[in-house]
C-alpha cells in the first residue's frame, strides 16, 4: 500500500500521468483499490488556473545585489531575472534540451562557427517597445570586452562577432565552432533588455513586471498582460522574499505565510514529506558543492597542498551526513552524471591519511592551520561540512581552523575574496559551460585563479570538435585535470530539494537549475 499511496502522489501532483498511473497501479495488481477521486483531482492539478498572488521564500539575497544580470550571483536574483522579468533567446525544459525561447529558431553552418538566430515577431517589452535585433546585440555586447564585469564573460568570449539581417535576424559569428552554443543562450546572464537601457531598472520582456525591489529583502512584481506566451505567467502578482535561514523558511511555508521554498533542510526533510499540506520536490541535475582555494595565494599555490586536503576529506561520510541521501559523492571535478561526457571511469577519489601526510610534508610548508570560511549561505550544511573537512583533516595531522561567516554579503567579500572557503554551484547543462565559466584562465568566474595550459587548449579544441568520440574523450581528461591539478575539492553532488504548499500546481520539472530552472512563476499555477 506504501507504494500505491506514492502513486497517488505522484499522480495528483502531475509528475506521472493518468496512463502511467493506471500502468504502474495494475502491474502491482491493486487496480480495483483506485479511487475515481484520484483523477478528479488530477484533472484539477493538470487544469492551470489563472490568479493570485504566489509567495517565494528563497535562501540567498543581500542589500549589495543589483538588478544588472551581469553581476547576479545568488537565487533571489537569479528567479527574478529570468525567471520573472527578463528572458534569453533559448530556454532549456525539463529534459535538459534547449528551445526556442526569444528566438523562434536557428541554424549553424556545418562547422558550427556561424549561428543564424531568428527571433519573435512582435514581443513587447514591459515599456512598450518592440524587441528587435538591436536589443539582443546590446544585451549580448554588454557581457563582451575586455572591460566587462559579467559573469557571462567566459562562455561568451569565443564570440568574434554579431551582426543583425534586419530586425529579426541575429548572426553570431564564433572564433571556433561550438556545437552546444545554443544552451549558452540560455545562461541566466544573457537576458534580453533594451536596447540603450542601464539594465538596472528590471525592464524585460518578461512574464511580470517589476513594481518595487528592495536589495536583499523583497521584490514585488504584477503580471504582464502582453506576455507573449499566453500559457505561461499565471500569477496575477509575484512577492519574492529573501529569507537565508532554513528554519525560518519551512516555519513560514508551514504557516502559510509563503506558497514555495528553495532549499530544504535536508535533516528534516523527511518530515516535512509527511506534513499535511506540503509537497517536496527533488530535482537531480548539475547542483555540486565545493571547496575553494586560491591557486594564486600561499600555500594554496602549491599542488601538493592542494593533494593533500583533497585526500584529507572524506567525501563518502559527508554525503551521507550532510546529503542524508540527497545526492551523490563528488570527485572533484564539476561534472555531474547528469552531463553527457562525465567521467565515469576515473578512479574515485578515497579519504586517505596517509597521502594527505605525504603531499604535506613533500609541499614543505611546515606546521600550518588551514582557515577554511563557509557560511549557510554557501549551501544548506556547509558550516557542518566544513566541521568534517576539520575532524578528518586531524586524522592526518592537518590543522583546520573553521571560520563561520556572516550570511549576509558572503558572495562579496568571502567568495573569490578568501584564500580557502565553501562554495554552491549550480552547475551547467553541458561541459563547455561549466570549464568556461569557471575553470578557463580568464574567466571571470574562475573562482580557484587556477591556471592550466592543457586544460585551456582542451576548452577550445573540444568546443569545437564534432566528433562524439574525440570530444568525449578531451572532457574525461580535462575532468582529471581538475581533479589532479585544480584548486577545487568536490566533495558532493546535491539533489535540489524545494517545497510547496499543495495548492500549487506544476508540470515535470526541469533540472537545470532550482525552483524548475528558476522559472516556477512563470511555469507553476495554483491549482484552485
Amino acid at each position: 500500500m506504501a507504494k500505491l499511496k506514492e502513486l497517488e502522489e505522484l499522480l495528483i501532483r502531475g509528475t506521472i500521468t493518468r496512463r502511467e498511473f493506471i500502468a504502474r497501479v495494475s502491474a502491482l495488481g491493486l487496480t480495483a483499490a483506485v479511487s475515481p477521486l484520484l483523477f478528479r483531482s488530477h484533472a484539477q492539478a493538470a487544469t492551470p488556473q489563472k490568479g493570485g498572488r504566489f509567495r517565494l521564500g528563497l535562501a540567498g539575497g543581500s542589500t549589495t545585489d543589483s538588478l544588472d544580470p551581469a553581476t547576479i550571483t545568488d537565487m533571489m536574483l537569479q528567479v527574478l531575472n529570468q525567471g520573472q522579468l527578463r528572458n534569453t533567446l533559448v530556454e532549456i525544459d525539463h529534459e535538459a534540451r534547449p528551445i526556442p525561447e526569444l528566438a523562434e529558431s536557428w541554424e549553424a553552418t556545418p562547422d558550427a562557427k556561424k549561428w543564424v538566430f531568428k527571433l519573435r515577431k512582435g514581443i513587447e517589452f514591459h515599456n512598450g517597445k518592440t524587441m528587435d535585433a538591436d536589443d539582443v546585440i546590446y544585451s549580448i555586447n554588454h557581457h563582451r570586452g575586455p572591460d566587462t564585469k559579467s559573469a557571462a564573460k567566459g562562455i561568451i568570449e569565443a564570440i568574434a562577432d554579431i551582426n543583425k539581417d534586419g530586425n529579426e535576424t541575429v548572426i553570431f559569428t564564433l572564433k571556433g565552432g561550438n556545437a552546444d552554443f545554443p544552451y549558452i543562450m540560455s545562461d541566466y546572464h544573457l537576458t534580453i533588455s533594451p536596447a540603450g537601457s542601464n539594465f538596472l531598472d528590471g525592464i524585460g520582456t518578461g512574464g511580470y513586471m517589476l513594481k518595487d525591489f528592495e536589495p536583499g529583502v523583497r521584490a514585488f512584481a504584477v503580471r504582464n498582460p502582453n506576455y507573449f506566451k499566453p500559457d505561461r505567467a499565471r500569477f496575477d502578482e509575484v512577492e519574492t522574499l529573501s529569507i537565508p535561514d532554513v528554519n525560518a523558511r519551512t516555519n513560514a511555508l508551514k504557516t502559510g505565510q509563503i506558497d514555495a521554498m528553495n532549499r530544504c533542510e535536508l535533516k528534516t526533510v523527511r518530515f516535512l514529506k509527511h506534513t499535511p499540506g506540503i509537497q517536496v520536490m527533488e530535482q537531480n541535475g548539475f547542483k555540486h558543492y565545493t571547496f575553494a582555494m586560491r591557486c594564486d595565494t600561499a600555500p594554496y599555490d602549491t599542488n601538493d597542498v592542494r593533494l593533500a586536503l583533497k585526500y584529507a576529506i572524506d567525501r563518502e561520510q559527508m554525503a551521507k551526513t550532510i546529503l542524508r541521501g540527497f545526492g551523490t559523492v563528488g570527485n572533484d571535478h564539476p561534472i555531474s552524471q547528469a552531463n553527457r561526457y562525465h567521467a565515469s571511469d576515473l578512479p574515485q577519489r578515497q579519504f586517505d591519511p596517509d597521502k594527505a601526510k605525504f603531499h604535506l610534508q613533500k609541499a614543505g610548508v611546515g606546521d600550518l592551520t588551514f582557515r577554511l570560511h563557509a557560511a549557510e549561505a554557501a549551501f544548506v550544511g556547509a558550516v557542518d561540512a566544513a566541521v568534517l573537512c576539520k575532524e578528518k583533516a586531524a586524522k592526518a595531522g592537518i590543522n583546520i581552523d573553521v571560520v563561520r561567516e556572516p550570511n549576509d554579503g558572503y558572495w562579496s567579500n568571502v567568495w573569490m575574496k578568501k584564500p580557502w572557503w565553501a562554495v554552491f554551484w549550480g552547475g551547467r547543462p553541458t561541459e563547455d559551460m561549466m570549464f568556461s565559466t569557471a575553470y578557463a584562465e580568464d574567466a571571470s568566474w574562475n573562482d580557484t585563479f587556477w591556471k592550466n595550459e592543457r586544460v585551456n587548449k582542451l576548452l577550445v579544441t573540444a568546443r569545437a570538435e564534432l566528433d562524439e568520440s574525440k570530444r568525449r574523450q578531451m572532457y574525461i581528461e580535462m575532468q582529471g585535470l581538475v581533479r589532479d591539478d585544480g584548486g577545487v575539492v568536490v566533495p558532493m553532488f546535491a539533489t535540489d530539494l524545494s517545497a510547496a504548499n499543495d495548492k500549487i500546481g506544476h508540470g515535470p520539472l526541469a533540472a537545470n537549475w532550482e525552483m524548475d530552472g528558476f522559472r516556477c512563476a512563470e511555469r507553476w499555477w495554483f491549482k484552485s
